[in-house]
């Protein structure tokens, strides 16, 4: 039986490019995959927001008063919440109240299959909701199920703090275990000189099904949020008969929280590490300019933007007016309309990966100032290292980068390598 929830949209930024009605149509999509309905949706303003509720009085007092009509199981705010108005409003609507990112981390937790999977989401959980503890004794007792329960729950939660602590350390632990084995495997595909490409592209945009259009594989698609959250790698052929490895990664979302990157920072070292990068992205989507933004600002915090990287333009087949393909293509220096679904223009595709592959890597051998390892920390970021040795004169660096990056460093260069 679903849940019935009441939706409270806060609109706090004036001037964002999501508008209130672009956030409560995200978030019903959230809380629909949850397996939750939305009765009521109650658009909220707070400028500047109260640090008691963050919603103002007004509001607080219109979903009580839903709230005690009966039926609903719970509340569900647009924005993150502090753990103190949290427990506030939770006390005046005398239902479950949950925030943005709770619910987030549910849809993270049912869609968790691995045991990698598993250990990042119980992280992200635990690291979410310590600093919320205090106070949450005689709630937690009496949450149940529903949305916002699964993963860790009740139990370890109700534990002290200290177990909670140890319990967040060894998983760190497990998960730089799980690091080290992906760069053991990373190392073997690059001393066999086997490229690397990362699809990366906002939730449910069809990264799943396009790598299963590229390598051949029948990794198991469906139409919904995060429903991918281990980085899946096949390999394939390119027409030139170069092995390639492609990896899937966990789909993108607006206003990602920022714990939830650094959770899942094992699998996203596979954006950081590729040769290229694959952005797809739903252009029979309305909102598919924002979306397009939205992967870009986590591009940006993974400093991965300087990255070779091709826009695929997908589910073309959905596409009534194909105008805003040409348009996009004006814009994106390598793009290209596809139908994964359909296999329309994957052929092109692979052709554009060789390309973009075969043109863009520079093998350099130069020694830079000792005091610039921000520069071998670029080589790193932007393509693949051979040999960092310390000299007296300075770092020698071998590396193959791309020609952009190779020329940024051979600028800094003191002198060629002996």
């Amino acid at each position: 039986m679903k849940e019935k929830i009441i939706l409270a949209v806060v609109i706090e930024h004036a001037h964002s490019s999501w508008s209130p009605e672009d956030e409560a149509a995200e978030m019903l999509q959230l809380i629909t995959t949850c397996g939750g309905e939305v009765v009521h949706t109650v658009f909220c303003k707070t400028m500047p927001p109260t640090a008691s509720h963050m919603l103002t009085k007004g509001k607080v007092e219109e979903i009580q008063a839903l709230c005690q009509l009966g039926s609903i199981d719970a509340v569900i705010v647009s924005c993150d919440l502090k753990g103190t108005q949290q427990r506030n409003l939770e006390a005046d609507f005398g239902v479950k109240t949950l925030d943005r990112t709770q619910v987030i981390l549910d849809i993270f937790a049912r869609r968790a299959t691995s045991q990698e999977g598993k250990m990042q989401v119980e992280l992200a959980q635990l690291q979410y909701r310590l600093p919320r503890l205090a106070g949450h004794g005689e709630e937690m007792s009496r949450l149940g199920g529903g949305i916002g329960t699964s993963g860790p729950g009740e139990t370890k939660l109700e534990i002290d703090r200290r177990r909670i602590g140890e319990r967040i350390t060894r998983l760190k632990k497990d998960l730089e275990e799980v690091t080290q084995s992906r760069q053991v495997k990373r190392k073997k595909r690059q001393d066999q000189k086997i490229p690397t490409v990362a699809l990366v592209g906002y939730t449910n945009a069809g990264k799943s099904t396009l790598l299963n259009a590229l390598t051949g594989s029948q990794t198991l698609v469906q139409d919904g949020l995060f429903t991918t959250l281990d980085s899946l790698s096949r390999q394939a052929l390119l027409p030139n008969h170069i092995k390639v490895v492609f990896s899937d990664t966990v789909g993108f979302m607006h206003a990602l929280p920022h714990g939830l990157i650094e959770a899942f920072k094992a699998t996203l070292e596979e954006v950081q590490e590729a040769d290229l990068l694959l952005h797809v992205l739903d252009i029979s989507h309305n909102d598919y300019r924002k979306f397009y933004d939205a992967v870009r600002e986590v591009l940006d915090q993974l400093k991965v933007l300087e990255k070779p990287l091709i826009m695929v333009l997908n589910k073309i087949d959905k596409l009534e007016d194909r105008l805003r393909l040409d348009q996009i293509k004006r814009e994106v220096p390598y793009c290209l309309g596809i139908s994964a679904l359909k296999g329309e223009n994957i052929q092109q595709l692979f052709l554009m990966i060789e390309e973009m592959l075969s043109q863009g890597s520079v093998d350099i051998d130069i020694v830079v100032p000792a005091n610039r390892m921000d520069l071998v920390n670029l080589a790193h970021r932007q393509g693949q290292v051979h040999e960092v040795k310390f000299l007296a004169k300075g770092i020698r660096l071998k590396a193959s980068l791309p020609a952009k990056t190779a020329g940024v460093l051979s600028s800094k260069r003191i002198d060629k390598a002996d």
